[in-house]
């Protein structure tokens, strides 16, 4: 049996007063890519922001490469993972200042080599080079995307936690994003994806709409 990159068990999140999760078990083998679909507020985002560690669930519990999460652990569990959000968040400045700053930060320091694979990144992306020099705040959604998964390959984090990462890209720049993805043979995804592309990628796809209960989610194929 694999070693799990996650493991969830019994998760309850209420929000202001409305349900989110309730009793939500999951689990991800080291190596596999899970999608989670299901409609609007049925909490993807949600568990998302629960195993990176910024909201606690009032029970249950997250572990993450094998170790617990909890208050002490998470600084050192966020540097295991990479979070891609549906709409990224990128400093001012150009592309390029952008990446330069994210390998300065003393984490990051030892993996400034790869800024190397940037070249063929952009090529694989199906991005100009010339966008390297284009200030963050003329790209657009689809760019602004691209570049944050550029980012994450870089970092060379064991887990991805992805949230609807391709929504503003036409097909062929999705098609491209999920070749890339599909490669990754050593590193565990976990995304938000709605479109028919999203479920045929994953090893396993979860639909949070249905009931959670107490039960394991099913995972099928």
């Amino acid at each position: 049996m694999n070693k799990l990159a996650l493991e969830i068990e019994h998760l309850s999140l209420n929000l202001e007063g409305q349900q989110i999760l309730a009793g939500f078990n999951l689990c991800l083998p080291q190596g596999d890519k899970i999608t989670l679909t299901g409609r609007s507020g049925c909490g993807k985002s949600t568990l998302l922001r629960c195993i990176l560690g910024f909201i606690p669930p009032d029970t249950g519990s997250v572990k993450i490469l094998g170790q617990q999460l909890t208050g002490q652990s998470v600084w050192e569990l966020r540097t295991r993972m990479a979070y891609v959000a549906q709409e990224p968040e990128l400093s001012s400045g150009t592309v390029q200042a952008n990446l330069a700053e994210v390998f300065a930060f003393h984490n990051n320091r030892h993996l400034r080599k790869n800024l190397d694979r940037v070249p063929q990144l952009l090529e694989h992306l199906l991005l100009p080079h010339t966008i390297l020099q284009k200030e963050t705040s003329a790209l657009s959604g689809g760019e602004k995307q691209r570049i944050a998964i550029m980012v994450a390959l870089l970092l060379e984090r064991e887990i991805l936690l992805l949230d609807e990462v391709t929504s503003a890209l036409d097909q062929r720049a999705k098609d491209a994003v999920l070749a890339i993805l599909s490669r990754l043979e050593h590193i565990s995804i976990l995304a938000i994806g709605h479109e028919q592309d999203w479920s045929a990628f994953a090893d396993h796809v979860v639909d949070m709409s249905e009931p959670q209960g107490d039960t394991t989610c099913t995972l099928s194929t």
